[in-house]
């Protein structure tokens, strides 16, 4: 009998939304500290003088840590497994946003800042593919679309923080990084409830542990459901996988190979795309409003309204990538990135920025939870966690570049510059995720991913 079988036929319930809810608090953090950055710098900059070009390094330290945290994460998960590389992901974070926070100058506070965004990539990177090894195919788009919603949450809470913390309270730029790095208590609860991934276990040729966690998880839906669980479809029994030890050049050599290099190359795009004009928005918004006239605490005020347009972006991104397709759905709200864009660039009214840039969030943030759906299912098992970070680690380059370039635009393009110049990146990314995107909604993980296996093996 089939484990993956076994697995994929459980319908969602408890123990699937427990480790919705584990995974989510994890990204929870991670957009807090993302967001953070940007009610940080005025006060950052005041505090130790710093010229824009430094400013500018601060709002990139946590991407550029992100890019070797995504990476790293990636490779080390297909090798030891992810739930080891979450904790210690986890762990890292928490520690550098500690030292960040107690920072006695410029230098040490950018080195934690780098350092802290290693934990928050790896982890972010790690969480997705873990997760959509464990959902079953109708159900996955939502779930995993829902995962990345929490993300939401984070970026209130950085607003909140910024408002209530950060600009009011005497070094509250520093409280608010402690804030940031309490998910180090979440570790204890980690170590207790979350099992490895049974198709890692596969893949890794450990067939009997991968059975006790299908077994385990069987029993706790059982029990959450009061009922029978349905039959297991009739399909051949996996053969224990044979392990393969993955390196950063065997991995791109893999993903860029072959059949495999269209998905790679328009899944690394889309992840540009977005976390480009994700990043290049979000990290300069609170300073641009002020440039427009708008009061620091205003600015603090319109950010919490801009922020909480995420919540319904990400979650009505989840719902349609069920029906449209994860593809159509990143497509869609790419190009509602784009018109918000646009109609931002053409603002001059405090209160029409702040509704354009409300709109802007909610289509932004709606991409990301298609993007988060999408990539692990374009991978197969074996190199799903590498190639997951992979795109995500390019992505932050342009997460790395996009405070300096816009930083740098801004004086010269101005405010409507800015956006006119995002929308042009942003129809890039409609045009090339409709013609050369890969329908995945309804399928199985192995029936979108691992037939290439067999055809790249056989090359």
């Amino acid at each position: 009998m089939s484990l993956l079988a076994r697995l994929d036929r459980l319908p969602l319930s408890r123990p699937h939304y427990l480790l919705l809810l584990i995974g989510g608090l994890g990204y929870t953090f991670d957009g807090m500290d993302a967001a953070v950055v940007a009610f940080l710098m005025p006060s950052v900059q005041e505090v130790w003088g710093l010229t824009n070009a430094q400013l500018g390094l601060v709002g990139s330290a946590a991407p550029f840590g992100f890019l070797f945290g995504a990476t790293c994460a990636g490779l080390l998960g297909d090798r030891i497994g992810r739930r080891k590389v979450m904790m210690w992901a986890l762990a890292i974070y928490a520690v550098f946003s500690i030292v960040a926070a107690v920072a006695p100058n410029y230098e040490i506070f950018l080195g934690a800042r780098v350092l802290a965004g290693f934990g928050t990539g790896a982890e972010s990177a790690i969480i997705a593919p873990f997760l959509s090894e464990f959902v079953p195919a109708a159900r996955r788009g939502w779930f995993v679309g829902a995962l990345a919603g929490f993300f939401s949450f984070g970026f209130v809470g950085a607003a909140l923080l910024g408002r209530f913390v950060v600009q009011p309270i005497p070094e509250g730029w520093r409280w608010a990084q402690v804030i940031t790095a309490l998910p180090i208590l979440m570790l204890l609860w980690w170590r207790r409830s979350l099992p490895e991934s049974p198709r890692f276990l596969l893949a890794s040729g450990r067939t009997a542990e991968a059975e006790a966690v299908v077994v385990d998880l069987e029993r706790k839906v059982r029990a959450a459901t009061g009922a029978e669980l349905p039959p297991v479809p009739e399909v051949a029994v996996e053969k224990p996988a044979e392990a393969r030890k993955i390196g950063l050049f065997s991995a791109l050599k893999y993903l860029w190979t072959g059949r495999m290099a269209r998905r790679t190359a328009i899944t690394w795009l889309i992840w540009f795309v977005i976390t480009f004009s994700y990043y290049g928005f979000f990290t300069w918004i609170p300073t641009l409003l002020v440039k427009q006239g708008i009061t620091v605490t205003k600015s603090f005020e319109f950010s919490i309204i801009i922020y909480l347009a995420q919540v319904p972006g990400y979650f009505s991104a989840a719902w349609l990538g069920e029906f449209l397709d994860r593809k159509n759905t990143i497509a869609l709200y790419l190009a509602g990135s784009a018109a918000s864009a646009f109609w931002m660039s053409q603002m001059t009214d405090p209160v029409m920025i702040t509704v354009s840039a409300a709109v802007l969030s909610f289509f932004l943030n709606g991409t990301y939870a298609a993007v988060y759906s999408y990539t692990p299912e374009v991978f197969p098992t074996w190199i799903r966690a590498s190639g997951t970070g992979l795109a995500s680690a390019f992505g932050r380059v342009g997460s790395i570049i996009a405070p300096s370039v816009i930083g740098v635009f801004a004086a010269s393009l101005g405010f409507g510059g800015v956006f006119g110049m995002t929308t042009a990146v942003l129809a890039v990314g409609v045009v090339c995720t409709l013609l050369f995107g890969l329908s995945t909604a309804g399928r199985s993980l192995e029936d979108v991913a691992e037939a290439d296996v067999e055809k790249a093996v056989a090359r």
